[in-house]
């Protein structure tokens, strides 16, 4: 498996952004498709975004289209979720994960990814 580790998360007041990161190591990091994931408390966990190994590809959930942004420095291991015009209902613990998989696979379902970082929380103030 690979390991992650966010960092980037904090506190920002509504319209802010934030911009998080997660650094992989131990596999190759070109061989993994990168996605994002978050949980408010007392929710589930839900999809963000995805990035396919090639970042040829990119996914996003409906809440977060047009304000968020994936991408991957594939010379630094290194995946970013660029997050704009933030809300409060953005706030949550978001994590970065990784699957394995073809060229543009993006999956969005959390059974498709095998590693993950420990999170890091997003807390938005109205």
């Amino acid at each position: 498996q690979v390991q992650l580790v966010e960092s980037g998360g904090g506190l920002v007041q509504a319209g802010g952004s934030l911009r998080l990161s997660c650094a992989a190591s131990g596999r190759t990091f070109t061989n993994y498709a990168m996605g994002w994931f978050r949980q408010a408390p007392g929710k589930e966990r839900e999809f963000v975004a995805v990035i396919s190994r090639s970042a040829g590809t990119t996914n996003y959930a409906d809440s977060v289209k047009g304000r968020f942004s994936i991408s991957r420095d594939n010379a630094k291991n290194t995946v970013y979720l660029q997050m704009n015009s933030l809300k409060p209902e953005d706030t949550a613990v978001y994590y970065c994960a990784a699957t394995p998989g073809t060229y543009l696979y993006t999956p969005r379902s959390q059974a498709a990814f095998g590693s993950w970082g420990q999170g890091t929380q997003v807390t938005v103030s109205s």
